[in-house]
Order: C-alpha cells, then sequence, then structure tokens
C-alpha cells in the first residue's frame, strides 16, 4: 500500500482516484518526500472535496482540466486531473514546475488524455 493510500483510508472519501497510466503514478512517487507529502494531504482534500477544491490548493485549467499544486523544500510539481462519472478523478499527467507560466506541451498532453478519459 503506497503512503497516499494509506492517508485516503484515515479520511471521509467521497471521490476516488485513478490514474491514467501506471507511468504517471511512478512519476508522483519519484517526487521527494517533501513534495510526495504535500501531494497526498492534497489529495485527501481532493477526495473529500471534490470540485469544491479550490486556490490554493487546486486551480481551473480550462476545458475540464484542474491541476493539483503540491509544493515544499525541494521544489514545486503539478498534477493535472479531470473528472469522470461515478465520483472519479482521473490524475491525467504529472509534471515538474520550473517556470511561471504552465508550459502548453504539458496541458496538451493532459487534454489528449482527458479525451481518452472521456472517450472510454
Amino acid at each position: 500500500m503506497t503512503k497516499v493510500s494509506k492517508l485516503a483510508n484515515l479520511i471521509k472519501v467521497n471521490y476516488s482516484i485513478e490514474y491514467f497510466h501506471s507511468r504517471v503514478k511512478a512519476e508522483i512517487e519519484s517526487w521527494p518526500d517533501g513534495i510526495l507529502v504535500d501531494y497526498a494531504r492534497l489529495v485527501e482534500l481532493l477526495m473529500e472535496f471534490g470540485p469544491n477544491l479550490r486556490m490554493p490548493h487546486s486551480r481551473a485549467m480550462g476545458g475540464g482540466i484542474f491541476e493539483l499544486r503540491p509544493r515544499g523544500r525541494e521544489g514545486i510539481r503539478r498534477a493535472f486531473y479531470c473528472f469522470a462519472v461515478s465520483k472519479r478523478i482521473v490524475i491525467l499527467h504529472a509534471f515538474v514546475k520550473k517556470t511561471q507560466e504552465t508550459p502548453e506541451q504539458e496541458l496538451r498532453i493532459a487534454r489528449r488524455r482527458m479525451k481518452e478519459v472521456q472517450n472510454g
């Protein structure tokens, strides 16, 4: 059981978390511990509050894509997600945030994956 899964068992869960692909989950699990702890905290909030989670924890990116905003001493990371039927949240893409602006290439990846989720 991963750190994120263990913490999820301790809270009231209204939404479930899925990963678009095992590579997305592996990318997140490779993040430094400080950022991973913040990610786990944000996922707990996301599972409890769903679309009501807002800044500074989550931000709407447009077109049904949202950004989870973990940070730590080691830097800043981002995970794009969308909502799917049956109160599911799909983590579409994760990356290292290096600039003030969100790179368009990262958003394109998330948009393409969200279309795959929606089209089954």
